[in-house]
Parts: C-alpha cells; sequence; structure tokens
C-alpha cells in the first residue's frame, strides 16, 4: 500500500498517469493497477481521468494529507531505524551490585559513551537476584551478576537466561593499619549479597558486629579501625596504595567469585546493548612487559 499511495502522490504532483509512470519508473499500466489497488483497500474511487490528465475526487482529497503524512511517518521511522543500527541512537538499561557500579563499569560505560554519544546509557544498582529478575521481565536489557554455587534462592525461570563470564572478582581481607589482627571483629554485608554468603562460607567462626548495606559504609568503618572485612580488590586498590588500609594475610584468600553477564539472548539484544556487551567482553590487553634494563 504505501507504494501506491506514493504513486497517488506522483499523480497529483505531476497531472498525469504517464508523466507520474515515467517518474516512478514503471509502465502506465503497472501504475493505473497499483492505483486501483488503493481504490479497492479504501472502497472509493480516488481519481478523475480526463483529457487533460487526472485530479483528485473528494474523496482523494480526504486522503491527501494523510497519504503524506504516512509516507512521512514511514519515512521518519526508517531514519531512526538507521540510527539505531548505526548506533547513533538507541538506549542500554542495565543493573549491577555496588561494587561493580562504583569501581568497575564507570571506565567502561565512560568509554562507552564517548564512542556511542547518541546512546543513551541507564544504570541501577541492585542485588544479583533483583537484576535476574528484572532482565528476565524485560525491564533490564544487561546485568552483571554474581552467584554462590548451590544458593538455594535461585529461581528456576532464571535458567532461561544467558549468561556469559564477565571476569573473576578477587575478595580479600582488609584492616586499618594499626588494628592488631588477632582477636578483631568482622564487618559484613547485609544478608542476600554474595559477599556475605561468600564470607560465611569461609569464616563460619567469624564474629560479626556490622551488617552494613554499602561497599561505602563497610570501607568508612574498616578505616576508621571497627574491624576486618572481606571485599573485593578492585574496591580496595587506592586505600591499599595509600596505606589507609592493609591486607590481612589469610591462606583463605582470596576469594574468587565469577561476574557474569546475563541478558535474554544473544540474538534478542538490541543493537546498542549488543555494542555494550561486546565491549565488555573484549579480552583485556596486557602491558608489554619491559626488556630486562630498560628504563
Amino acid at each position: 500500500m504505501l507504494d501506491s499511495l506514493q504513486h497517488l502522490l506522483l499523480i497529483v504532483e505531476h497531472g498525469t498517469f504517464t508523466e507520474a509512470a515515467r517518474r516512478a519508473h514503471l509502465s502506465q499500466p503497472a501504475l493505473t493497477a497499483s492505483i486501483r489497488r488503493l481504490e479497492e483497500a479504501f472502497g472509493a474511487s480516488l481519481l478523475h481521468r480526463g483529457r487533460k490528465g487526472a485530479s483528485l475526487t473528494a474523496a482523494g482529497e480526504a486522503l491527501l494529507p494523510r497519504a503524506r503524512a504516512a509516507l512521512a511517518a514511514v519515512d521518519e521511522g526508517r531514519r531512526a531505524v538507521e540510527e539505531v543500527l548505526e548506533l547513533r541512537s538507541g538506549e542500554v538499561r542495565m543493573g549491577a551490585g555496588a561494587t561493580a557500579c562504583t569501581y568497575m563499569l564507570p571506565k567502561e560505560i565512560a568509554r562507552f559513551q564517548r564512542t556511542y554519544p547518541g546512546v543513551t546509557y541507564r544504570l541501577r544498582e541492585t542485588t544479583t537476584e533483583e537484576a535476574k529478575q528484572a532482565v528476565l521481565e524485560g525491564d533490564l536489557d544487561l546485568a552483571v551478576t554474581s552467584s554462590v554455587t548451590g544458593a538455594p534462592h535461585d529461581d528456576p525461570a532464571w535458567a532461561m537466561l544467558d549468561d556469559e563470564l564477565w571476569r573473576v572478582d578477587e575478595l580479600i581481607l582488609v584492616a586499618a593499619p594499626d588494628l592488631p589482627p588477632e582477636g578483631a571483629s568482622y564487618l559484613t554485608f547485609r544478608p542476600g549479597s554474595t559477599t556475605r554468603e561468600l564470607f560465611q562460607a569461609t569464616f563460619p567462626e567469624a564474629d560479626v558486629v556490622m551488617e552494613l548495606g554499602s561497599i561505602a559504609a563497610v570501607k568508612g568503618h574498616v578505616r576508621a579501625g571497627v574491624g576486618i572485612a572481606l571485599v573485593s580488590l578492585d574496591a580496595v586498590r587506592d586505600d591499599l596504595r595509600r596505606r589507609k588500609m592493609v591486607r590481612v594475610p589469610d591462606p583463605r584468600t582470596p576469594v574468587e567469585r565469577e561476574l557474569r553477564l546475563v541478558h535474554r539472548g544473544r540474538e534478542r539484544l538490541a543493537p546498542a546493548v549488543a555494542a555494550l556487551r561486546e565491549q565488555l567482553l573484549e579480552p583485556k590487553r596486557k602491558a608489554p612487559r619491559k626488556k630486562r634494563g630498560a628504563r
């Protein structure tokens, strides 16, 4: 029907079937057949045919502005699709835990936005369970999740999701530099987080004095000398470098956990989401080793 609407506009613009057919690169019978199909679809005669050319009937006059609007909308839609496919526009909705949101994703997001400035990026800080459910329900496109093997709260419906290894996160024990580790109390996250589950599994004897809801709160209390905490190495690299914290040696650490990218299947990813997934899964380039004696 879109072609027939375009043919109608050509006839109105040029006044005759003959000239409209030439402009459309069609034979005149083919153009006539196209207009006939359009009239049958609307159940009305749209054009008067005469010796001097063609003119619109009352029904044709009523259809004309709407035909123009329809073709303009299709053209606008075509441009919008091209922009999405070429990543000049689009949207990515992603969820991740506090540590990933704070310490692992900012550089990735900044790099993605520099590469695709027209794409809107939305990040939601959430738990693994909430993130998986949101991806399953279509509220998020992509999520960074972590899990503890054999966790009893895994929803069978989550098996429908695809998940891919993103990176291995090392969890270490940290304390304030002046805190004697012998007999020290422990800080950890609230029940429900994978770090808390790993902590309980690794240190079942630990005396927990605080259950906190954010990595910032845990780090703040550790720096103040309240106790020891098991946290991601990525979250404390700067604190260790500046000697605001020290690593507490323990043969049970580092505790490794897999962080995984969860989505509803690569074939269902929008172009912008697929581009971010590819960026996150790019092999990380290692810096070349310096030759001995090089300065």
